[in-house]
């Protein structure tokens, strides 16, 4: 019984001793401090999210390129998208919707020997193109398609 006690004491008076750390400041999780882009992700126009994303807002559209999105939203919240890039090369992937308020949705850096395919999920508030960019041999190229939100079902 004792023993038992004395283990849960351990436990709970290290628990809290990571807790004050954590707190404090003087631990902290990698992904919190990982970098990212800051600009990009706060800006509020196309051009501007593709340079502080990808250096450049200047892309090529490419039939290289697939998106895979719907062409009725009846959810804005939950949009899927895919995109696949045939591009040999590809080293970065980013997804844009063009009148949200911040258009960049997300952005991925792919490592050597990936497949260039990306699945997710992005919000939507009205109607609007989908943009995927894709950086591949220092070169941004890009494919759009228009997705229309309904709301209720009510059209958008």
């Amino acid at each position: 019984m004792n023993h038992n006690r004395r283990v849960l004491l351990k436990g709970s008076l290290a628990a809290g001793a990571v807790g004050a750390a954590v707190s404090a400041g003087l631990l902290t999780p990698k992904a919190v401090m990982a970098a990212w882009a800051k600009d990009a992700f706060e800006a509020k126009e196309v051009n501007a999210a593709l340079t502080g994303s990808m250096g450049s807002a200047d892309a090529t559209a490419s039939d290289k390129i697939k998106l895979k999105a719907p062409d009725i939203a009846e959810n804005g919240a939950v949009v899927p998208i895919t995109v696949t890039s045939k591009i040999d090369g590809t080293t970065s992937m980013s997804i844009l919707v063009a009148k949200n308020n911040t258009p960049l949705t997300s952005t991925y850096e792919l490592g050597p020997n990936t497949q260039a395919y990306i699945s997710t999920r992005v919000k939507m508030g009205k109607t609007s193109d989908v943009i995927a960019v894709v950086k591949a041999g220092g070169k941004l190229y890009s494919t759009k398609k228009e997705v229309k939100v309904t709301i209720g079902g009510c059209g958008g």
